[in-house]
């Protein structure tokens, strides 16, 4: 099934992302990716949430969002014509014998070190998920120690979205 883009807005007090997420739990659909951050209005929250399912599905997921009290707008992002990026934080094993090759690797990807100790190198990624899964390809035949991706976050192309 494709991956779907929602981008909702809300309003921005306590409780809202509770009330999101359980809805999506309650109606029994998988968040594969979900991101809050504020806006340009203190007043609203941007809520990005990637899922899989079928195009009934999606559209039974923005009915029932829309219908809460907090959802101020919920839509879609034709991620065609939308930036997504995502954020990732990486620990690999690097010993001497390994650690030109890794930042060789980080150098390629426009990867930054963030941190470097003795036997491991802290690498920070911020890209399209798509460049963040290739990043893991190539480095997975070292050892990760630790990592953390953030999930997508995403803006329409172009002028303000209205969509109402």
């Amino acid at each position: 099934m494709p991956r779907e883009v929602l981008s909702i807005l809300v309003d921005n007090h306590s409780g809202v992302l509770t009330r999101v997420a359980s809805l999506f739990g309650r109606r029994g659909f998988n968040i594969d990716s979900l991101t809050v951050s504020a806006t340009d209005d203190p007043a609203i929250s941007r809520i990005t949430i990637v899922v899989h399912d079928d195009a009934k599905v999606l559209e039974q997921i923005i009915k029932q969002t829309a219908r809460l009290e907090e959802t101020r707008e919920i839509f879609p992002l034709d991620t065609a014509h939308s930036l997504l990026r995502e954020l990732l934080l990486v620990k690999v094993e690097a010993g001497e014998e390994n650690r030109s090759a890794i930042r060789e690797i980080a150098n390629i990807y426009k990867a930054k070190i963030i941190d470097l100790s003795i036997g491991s190198m802290v690498m920070e990624l911020t890209g399209e998920p798509e460049k963040i899964d290739g990043f893991l390809d190539v480095l997975s035949p070292y050892k990760i120690l630790e990592m953390c991706r953030t999930g997508i976050t995403a803006l329409e192309r172009g002028g303000v979205h209205r969509h109402a």
